[in-house]
């Protein structure tokens, strides 16, 4: 599995799920939406974890420019 995500990508993604977390755990985002945002942050926090966006790879985007 290739890095296919660029550091700036990560931080998008990690700093979103930061948001989405406290959105979420503040009762801003209604308790009915809860599970969805959980599944939704656990997303962006393995894939800006692990450098892989599984649909980066199948349309052939990257954003990670040291890999060739």
């Amino acid at each position: 599995m290739k890095k296919n995500m660029g550091i700036f990508d990560r931080i998008i993604r990690i700093s979103l799920a930061i948001v989405l977390l406290y959105l979420t755990f503040t009762n801003i985002i209604p308790q009915s939406w809860s599970i969805l945002s959980f599944v939704f942050v656990a997303i962006l926090l393995l894939t800006g974890f692990i450098s892989f966006c599984p649909l980066y790879a199948i349309l052939g985007y990257r954003t990670n420019k040291s890999q060739k």
